[in-house]
């Protein structure tokens, strides 16, 4: 266990949301053209993305704010990739969305 410890938290939990991430993006790859492999292959990416939410929390210990940090930091991660990647659009509600979820992340840190 002390090699998950020698990470810190938040290194955690940015690799855990990277890799939800990169399963929103498979998600939606998906969506627009199925197959099996690509199918496994998301399965494989979300294990990887819990797995690394794992030493997060058990470093810290404290779900209600390490879980709604990594909540909030993959949600602003799979908007980037929507906007990014995919060329959607937020609207005006959904950016003071994004911007509150911010505020929280920052408010939950002290």
């Amino acid at each position: 266990m002390q090699t998950l410890t020698a990470v810190p938290a938040w290194g955690w939990i940015t690799l855990s949301t990277v890799f939800f991430a990169a399963g929103e993006f498979l998600s939606k790859k998906f969506a627009l053209n199925p197959g099996w492999s690509l199918f496994a292959f998301i399965i494989v990416v979300d294990v990887i993305s819990v797995t690394a939410w794992l030493p997060a929390i058990f470093e810290k210990n404290h779900l209600s704010t390490t879980g709604v940090v990594w909540s909030v930091v993959s949600l602003i991660m799979t908007a980037l990739v929507g906007l990014l990647v995919f060329d959607e659009k937020l609207s005006s509600v959904q950016i003071v969305g994004i911007f509150l979820g911010l505020v929280s992340v920052a408010l939950l840190s002290l």
